[in-house]
């Protein structure tokens, strides 16, 4: 390869390079911009934390259909504190799904649990509806 034609390869890949580089940095006219991609429909459930009465831990049931519940969201489960067996499950609120709609966008999930006393706790969902639930009785009370 003479030197001459060396210059002229170098140069023919420098206003390629050029010419892609502002292939790369133009913006498009609005009418060639490509549409935007898909945002999830909803965020992830809230993580909450377990709440701790006596010899138990309770903890939201975040995806109640995986169990054959019928919903996701609604329902919170007691678990021994020693051994971690699950002692009973209890449904705090029920969710209306419209056939119409898909069901993940409807779900509702909770949002927080505190302790009241030692058999009895606030749950709110994501709607900001507040339940008092008493663990002794396994009774649910909105509020």
């Amino acid at each position: 390869m003479t030197g001459r034609t060396f210059a002229l390869a170098l140069a023919g890949l420098a206003v390629l390079i050029d010419a892609s580089m502002h292939t790369v940095s133009a913006q498009p006219a609005p009418s060639e911009q490509r549409p935007a991609m898909p945002q999830p429909k909803r965020v992830a459930p809230p993580a909450v934390s377990p709440v701790v009465l006596g010899r138990i831990r309770i903890e939201p049931i975040t995806w109640g259909r995986s169990r054959g519940l019928g919903q996701n969201g609604g329902y919170i489960a007691a678990f021994d504190r020693r051994s971690g067996r699950e002692l009973w499950l209890l449904k705090i609120y029920g969710v209306r799904y419209d056939g119409g709609m898909e069901q993940d966008v409807q779900d509702v999930f909770i949002t927080g649990m505190k302790k009241l006393s030692p058999t009895r706790l606030s749950i709110v969902d994501e709607e900001g509806r507040r339940y008092l639930v008493d663990v002794r009785t396994r009774t649910v009370t909105r509020s």
